[in-house]
């Protein structure tokens, strides 16, 4: 545990973080333009209500002040894993549905559902520098998607794209927490767990 406390994993946190910052804010700014072009070729409303989908992990967290550094890590950690699930097959349902007839769509889901992939892969980084590693998805249970009309998979994959978004901005914040120095000490977070 205390090379995790060393000045040079210190550096290596605070610039994992950084740029997982950085990517965070790119992966909301294309969500916010894929979800634009998911409206507009799925015929939606941008207004449209979509209740809670089974299966997407919510952004909204009570009591988010009291999280520990390794709880804010394992929900992002699972939240992204469960995204990559969902949106490979928000990416199936619309090659079966459209082919190879709109490819801009195709296109900008694979792009995004890549960017999920990188950002679980770097949340993975951190926690194997705090000493943690993260933890396995064998045996992990993906979303269930239940046998859904045309119309509910297009509000489904509505709902996806918009709790991502929400998701980006929660990571966001959750790593600049990271990044804070904690009480009593003048250069590293606090990764420990609380009491």
């Amino acid at each position: 545990m205390a090379a995790a406390d060393s000045p040079s994993a210190a550096l290596r946190r605070r610039d994992l973080c950084s740029r997982g910052i950085r990517l965070a804010g790119k992966m909301r700014s294309d969500v916010i333009d894929l979800l634009d072009t998911y409206v507009e070729r799925q015929g939606l409303d941008a207004s449209t209500s979509v209740a809670t989908v089974e299966g997407v992990p919510v952004a909204a967290v009570e009591h988010w002040d009291e999280q520990t550094g390794t709880q804010r890590l394992l929900e992002n950690l699972a939240a992204y894993r469960a995204f990559r699930v969902l949106l490979a097959q928000m990416l199936e349902e619309h090659r079966e549905q459209l082919g190879e007839a709109d490819t801009t769509l195709g296109r900008a889901l694979a792009a995004v559902l890549l960017q999920v992939s990188a950002f679980a892969y770097h949340l993975e980084e951190l926690l194997r520098l705090e000493s943690r590693g993260p933890p396995s998805e064998e045996g992990a249970d993906p979303p269930s998607v239940p046998h859904l009309g045309l119309f509910e998979r297009k509000l489904r994959g509505l709902g996806v794209l918009r709790e991502l978004a929400q998701w980006a901005v929660r990571s966001s914040r959750d790593l600049r927490q990271l990044t804070k120095p904690s009480p009593g000490s003048s250069s590293a977070p606090s990764w420990a767990e609380s009491p």
